[in-house]
């Protein structure tokens, strides 16, 4: 299986060109690659809290689905482990939907027979990308105010996973 290239090259926000049409020679994009993100809401949802935390983004910037997976991940099981699964509400507050795309560019013994370089490219889809601006709340949590210590912790370490400067906010 190839590398997973630097994110760098996904980073800036670029316009979500994603032709779908119901007529498949129309399609720009033929499959939509699978999207690793597995639950979107975790631990409580009916119960009442007292207390919301929102982990906001600080910058225009493309946010890969294997890095919000990666966060979601490191923030519920910090958040399952001390408090419980009924004593906290998590959410993640964004969904990749642009469709990341490469033109592979074969490199090596015998690649100009098999390349046929950029003319017209499109890419073909490699991943999925959550497009956020500046001040949009990408993660929320809610918990009551004996807990709030524990939920700044864990969105403090899924703001480590993201790849923008993130703030968080406790909003009553």
């Amino acid at each position: 299986m190839a590398r997973l290239r630097k994110f760098a090259a996904y980073r800036g926000l670029e316009r979500p060109y994603t032709r779908a049409s119901k007529y498949k020679k129309q399609n720009f994009v033929r499959a939509v690659p699978h999207n690793t993100i597995v639950r979107y809401e975790m631990g409580d949802p009916k119960a009442k809290f007292d207390t919301t935390l929102n982990l906001i983004s600080g910058a225009g910037i493309q946010i890969r689905h294997n890095a919000i997976e990666s966060a979601r991940q490191t923030t519920n099981k910090l958040l399952e482990t001390s408090l419980g699964k009924n004593e906290y509400f998590f959410k993640i507050m964004m969904y990749p939907f642009h469709v990341l795309r490469e033109n592979p560019l074969a490199s090596g013994a015998g690649a100009d027979r098999m390349s046929t370089g950029m003319k017209k490219s499109f890419g073909k889809p490699i991943g999925l990308a959550a497009q956020v601006r500046p001040g949009k709340i990408l993660m929320q949590v809610k918990v009551n105010k004996k807990n709030l210590a524990t939920a700044k912790k864990a969105l403090k370490r899924a703001s480590m996973k993201l790849p923008c400067s993130c703030k968080i906010v406790v909003a009553s």
